[in-house]
């Protein structure tokens, strides 16, 4: 049987007194670190050189991850001398920034209070210069060629900001040509280029043709037709000469068709309630273009505005001289014709009527976009009724009811029989939807302004460094068990140290006395082993150890 040994005091064979044990909290901290350090293991030594280098990476990464600020988005998209720009007074302001690709992230609390300060610099430029040029003219210095050059220089540029701030444009260029004018020169007129980048896609033509007026109107004697756009991804959208569309298209069909279903909806929901009513409106128009010229003349509807009358008579009286002949000429003939008696008399009348008939002309221009058909579908809820058994129904509206709807219905979309319109309402039951639960409502960090990610990183950073510290410093750090030592084995130390089993005995029995209530019999053994942990501190230390963790069995200490 095994029995737990101890050193036995120099004090009880007589040798020389010990000095005093120092206290713990006397040997400095230092040396105290040195004595633990040299009583470890290699192989504990290499655990704790290595997790304590895992702790101070870990620690440093997570503390950078926690300082760095969480970056926004300050500009994206910008010319490269724009960008240029911005960056240099970020860096003139000592503000951290970040580049990614076109992008400039900058922190998130400073990125409002940055754009309006690089907007007070006019930052960044917003585009081709435009008419500062002409600040910088002096008097002086400056001939009609270089203000002409510099004049129009500055119009190419206002007129691209006008087009950047146009949706859907990311990038503009104008060119005007304006030839000199001459003496003598006569037919001689302006002309432009445009160049536009599409943000999403290409320019499409109601776009283009919105830029070639804004450059001609801004132009004083260029025409539409003299202005060509270009679109820098799919080439040119309107050749110089080419007219465009010359009224505005007219709406889109399902911009139409929305519109009527919102109308009905409003409608229909304050009868049978909101989300009870389905309403889809599908509206065909007309895409083509049309003439039509009518001139009506109704004749028997004449009105005479101008009578021109006029009456000539003519008469006359006298005799008729003999026609000369060839047998006037006759000696024996000059007395063979006689005068005769001869009365003339005429008369002549004329009259016209100027006559207006009344007369009716028309003409009717069809543009593209008149509705040609309109087809409505309505869908509305059934009613709840109660059946005889007491259960819950839902059953179509009555017939009277849907007439009704209907009518309302067709009222509010200006319904047209000889068009080919299309009213349908119908009354079925709809499916509940099933619970998908409420809206999730604000959280805390949300009341109080914190970064959720900031939370997660540094409850990430406290955890890793507590679960390195406990569990791998910490055993690492705490000095070596003090080993049981058994009688007969390998590790005994000196005979010499060890205490007697008889003395151990006595001792074990008055410390298992220690727990029962104090009587006058545990009164001496009590007072025995006050004595024993006097005289051996370290031993009775090593016991009581050896008890708290477990390794001494109740058995074998008795």
């Amino acid at each position: 049987m095994l029995s737990v040994a101890c050193r036995r005091s120099p004090a009880a064979e007589g040798g020389p007194e010990r000095p005093p044990r120092q206290e713990a909290g006397s040997i400095p901290s230092v040396e105290r670190l040195i004595s633990t350090w040299q009583a470890l293991e290699p192989r504990r030594r290499l655990v704790l050189v290595l997790g304590a280098t895992a702790l101070v990476a870990v620690l440093v990464w997570l503390a950078r991850i926690a300082a760095t600020p969480s970056l926004a988005l300050l500009y994206a998209g910008l010319e490269p001398q724009a960008a240029a720009e911005v960056v240099a007074a970020l860096e003139a302001r000592g503000v951290p920034f970040e580049l990614r690709g076109q992008a400039i992230y900058v922190p998130a609390a400073e990125r409002d209070r940055l754009r309006l300060d690089l907007a007070a610099q006019n930052l960044p430029a917003p585009g081709p210069a435009g008419y500062e040029l002409l600040d910088s003219l002096s008097g002086f210095g400056t001939t009609a060629e270089m203000f002409d050059a510099t004049y129009w220089r500055a119009k190419e540029g206002e007129l691209a900001r006008t087009l950047l701030a146009t949706p859907g444009v990311k990038a503009a260029r104008v060119h005007i040509a304006n030839p000199l004018r001459r003496p003598f020169q006569r037919g001689i007129t302006p002309s432009a280029s445009v160049i536009l980048t599409g943000t999403a896609g290409p320019i499409d033509p109601a776009r283009a043709e919105a830029a070639r007026y804004l450059v001609a109107s801004a132009v004083a004697g260029l025409s539409p037709e003299q202005v060509t756009v270009i679109d820098s991804l799919a080439g040119i959208v309107l050749r110089a000469g080419e007219g465009g569309p010359t009224a505005a298209p007219s709406p889109v069909a399902s911009d139409r068709a929305e519109a009527l279903r919102g109308r009905l909806e409003r409608l229909l929901a304050a009868r049978v309630g909101p989300g009870r009513a389905v309403v889809e409106v599908s509206v065909e128009t007309v895409m083509e273009s049309e003439t039509i010229t009518e001139r009506v003349i109704d004749p028997d509807s004449r009105v005479a505005i101008a009578t021109d009358s006029a009456e000539k008579s003519e008469s006359a009286e006298g005799t008729n001289a003999p026609g000369l002949t060839v047998a006037s000429n006759l000696p024996d003939a000059a007395n063979t014709g006689a005068d005769t008696p001869s009365k003339r008399q005429s008369s002549e009348t004329r009259e016209r009527t100027n006559f207006e008939v009344s007369e009716v002309r028309r003409e009717r221009v069809k543009m593209p976009g008149d509705i040609r058909r309109i087809s409505v579908a309505v869908l509305v809820d059934g009613i709840e009724t109660t059946a005889p058994d007491g259960s819950v129904q839902r059953v179509p509206r009555p017939a009277e009811e849907l007439a009704q709807l209907e009518a309302l219905v067709k009222s509010a979309v200006g319904f047209d029989e000889a068009r080919g319109d299309v009213v349908t309402v119908t009354s079925l039951a709809f499916t509940q939807p099933p619970e998908l639960g409420t809206a999730a409502a604000p959280g805390l960090t949300d009341r109080l302004g914190l970064d959720p990610m900031t939370l997660i990183q540094l409850g990430v950073l406290a955890a890793v460094a507590l679960a390195l510290g406990f569990f791998v410093l910490r055993p690492l750090l705490a000095p070596p068990r003090q080993e049981i030592v058994t009688e007969g084995g390998e590790d005994a130390p000196e005979a010499g140290l060890l205490t007697p089993p008889e003395t151990l005995e006595s001792s074990l029995e008055a410390a298992r006395s220690v727990v029962a209530p104090e009587t006058a019999d545990t009164l001496p053994r009590m007072a025995l082993l006050r004595e024993v942990i006097s005289d051996r501190p370290e031993e009775a230390t090593a016991v009581l150890r050896a008890w708290l963790e477990g390794d001494v069995p109740e058995e074998e200490a008795a």
